[in-house]
């Protein structure tokens, strides 16, 4: 079971227990009515601005979404198909806890950001990039700043602190990605892929799918996150067929299924000529195609992370992803873990608190910061 968790690593994995039920259809509740509509950036962001980078090809283009006028910048990387919105609920959070700035990146070909090759996903490129963008918005005197990564943001974290392209980097968090457990999961990632639906009827539908599949846990951070992992569709009645991903196999308890069959066939025909007419969304990211950028990001990662100079924060969703050299780490002592049980593989989104709790504790203890007044820790 937990070795199917690991397939998380890379894209949240719907999970076997606690998530989805074996079964055909998913209870939700008597008749309950759940609100799937998507909620702007601008709920948990002050700004959001795109940060143009000169490279040997051009301009790359980066979307950025920020938050705070002092103290240390958060510099916040989200994971593998995922986007700087997947950090929306935690920046709240954070933001209310401690005295920062959030800056939260759309990667390479991730989100909004627009670059000249978005086929180079390398660990190094990767890397490179963050810290031109740092290097545009502060020019070279940087703030002090805690990267922050999470599952494939974390890997590329620990690439660009060791690289040194952050010159004043004060700390590192890495989220629930650990080399051992990453590596052993690239093989069966691709079915993973296979199984999750290709397209979406809109961005609700897309919402509706990750929260009741167990792919975010938390309702309103799929509210936000969801519209950085989905996209319109450039010509729909191209698009390939839309998977009914709700409707297969998840129901609202109050449905007559005695009537079902002959209504499924009634909606069918209604969609199908409602098709043309409506938004098809599919996903940002066509992750299988980064196959071959997977074994750079983490093979490894634990003899990387260690050797960090910086202090360390190591938050996982369950003690087993621990590998041997991070066990033998965290015994003398080399970072601070911190478990965050029932959460999924998307543990700052899923919660979102008891994330911001650990890193403010974390920066406060270092002395990078200091507690808002108010707030009680």
């Amino acid at each position: 079971m937990e070795k199917q968790l690991h397939l998380n690593l890379l894209a949240s994995r719907p999970p076997m227990a606690g998530g989805v039920q074996s079964s055909s259809k998913m209870k939700m509740g008597p008749g309950r009515k759940r609100d799937f509509s998507p909620l702007p950036w601008s709920h948990y962001f002050q700004t959001m601005e795109d940060v143009e980078v000169e490279n040997e090809n051009g301009k790359d283009i980066f979307r950025i979404y920020c938050s705070g006028a002092h103290g240390p910048v958060l510099l916040l990387l989200h994971g593998g198909g995922h986007s700087a919105l997947s950090w929306a609920v935690f920046t709240g959070v954070i933001c209310s806890r401690i005295t920062c700035r959030v800056v939260a990146m759309d990667l390479r070909a991730h989100g909004d950001s627009k670059v000249k090759n978005p086929e180079d996903l390398s660990a190094d490129t990767m890397a490179k990039d963050i810290g031109k963008v740092v290097e545009v918005l502060y020019g070279e005197n940087p703030p002090p700043i805690m990267i922050i990564g999470h599952s494939m943001g974390g890997a590329i974290a620990v690439h660009t602190a060791i690289a040194n392209h952050l010159p004043s980097l004060l700390g590192l968090c890495v989220i629930d990605v650990v080399e051992g457990t990453a590596m052993d999961a690239l093989n069966s990632m691709q079915n993973f892929l296979r199984s999750r639906p290709k397209t979406f009827k809109s961005l609700e539908n897309a919402i509706e799918w990750s929260v009741k599949s167990g792919q975010i846990r938390n309702m309103e951070s799929a509210r936000v996150s969801m519209g950085g992992q989905v996209k319109k569709c450039e010509d729909p009645t191209s698009s390939p067929v839309v998977s009914n991903s709700i409707g297969e196999g998840i129901i609202e308890e109050d449905e007559e299924e005695e009537a079902e069959e002959e209504s499924n066939k009634k909606r069918m025909k209604e969609d199908d000529q409602e098709m043309k007419k409506e938004s098809i969304f599919t996903w940002r990211v066509e992750l299988s195609k980064t196959e071959k950028y997977w074994d750079g990001w983490f093979r490894g990662l634990s003899a990387l992370f260690l050797t960090c100079p910086v202090p360390k924060l190591l938050l996982l969703a369950g003690v087993d992803r621990l590998d041997k050299d991070l066990t033998i780490g965290q015994m003398q002592g080399k970072f601070q873990m911190q478990v965050l049980p029932q959460c999924g593989h998307a543990v700052h989104e899923d919660a979102p608190e008891k994330v911001a709790d650990a890193l403010a504790t974390f920066m406060v203890r270092h002395k990078f910061t200091e507690f808002k007044e108010g707030y009680l820790c």
